[in-house]
């Protein structure tokens, strides 16, 4: 009973469908800002991790994309590994993700990181039960050792509805530029939800921490989740602004004799459009 009136005032108190030009405009404030930040990060030598967690689907890559095409790759960084090799899984756990950690004045965005353990790994069994209560028991200490190191460390959980994730999968079947996100795996976290949800609640109990805590994005609204994540993460970092002033281009160099080459003798792209 319960359940039914709070998703009754749920739906009651949805929101409107965000404007495409409404987005627009504010994504283009953040990501002004972003840059912002950006330089801030470099003259400060800052060092920062973003981790974007959440079920398949859920819109992390999403607004990976529109916090880090807007800055320099060489110091904003995504950071995605791929399933550890056979050399990987005898490292310490952690160790491969140590080796992604940021030097000054760079920004790494980990789409997925070591929580890997607490999820994918616990609830298709990847792991053993030893490894991961020592993942939990490990985890807390070893962000506060990459804080105490100077990192400022970010943690984001996206969060989907059922509905939503089984309309994004939709989605990406249907869509041939999007069916090369969806894996064997994503087929296999359908059928097991709730472990999943259960492994999430086990997750935070242990390393929702006062000095590393998680901040939940509400995620069925792709566009206002990534405005908000982008707002949040702008909020969490005390920057000013130190971009250059618009400045005048020197003028060219005309006095410098040059031929250039017959352009018969270089090959071009054909002009198929």
């Amino acid at each position: 009973m319960q359940e039914d009136i709070a998703n009754g005032h749920k739906k009651n108190n949805k929101q409107k469908k965000l404007k495409k030009s409404v987005y627009q405009e504010e994504l283009a404030k953040l990501q002004i800002e972003l840059v912002k930040l950006q330089e801030w990060v470099k003259q400060k030598g800052l060092k920062v991790v973003v981790i974007f967690e959440g079920r398949d689907a859920a819109g992390k890559g999403g607004a990976i994309k529109r916090i880090s095409e807007c800055l320099n790759p060489r110091i904003c960084k995504t950071v995605a590994l791929g399933t550890p090799s056979d050399r990987e899984k005898t490292q310490w756990y952690f160790q491969r993700y140590v080796a992604h950690l940021p030097a000054a004045g760079e920004i790494m965005l980990f789409d997925r990181s070591w929580y890997n353990r607490a999820g994918v790994e616990r609830v298709m069994g990847f792991c053993t039960y030893e490894e991961y209560n020592d993942f939990l028991r490990s985890c807390p200490q070893f962000e506060l050792m990459i804080q105490r190191s100077g990192i400022i460390l970010i943690k984001y959980w996206f969060s989907v509805s059922d509905k939503e994730q089984e309309k994004r999968f939709q989605e990406r079947i249907n869509n041939p530029l999007k069916r090369w996100k969806f894996s064997p795996m994503d087929l296999k976290s359908r059928e097991k939800w709730l472990e999943y949800s259960r492994a999430k609640d086990d997750m935070f109990a242990a390393t929702d921490i006062p000095e590393s805590p998680w901040y939940v994005v509400e995620a069925d609204d792709k566009k206002r989740a990534r405005l908000n994540c982008i707002s949040h993460l702008l909020s969490q970092i005390p920057y000013q602004d130190i971009l250059p002033k618009p400045f005048e281009l020197p003028p060219q160099e005309h006095k410098l004799e040059y031929n250039r080459p017959p352009m018969e003798v270089q090959k071009f792209v054909p002009a198929k459009y």
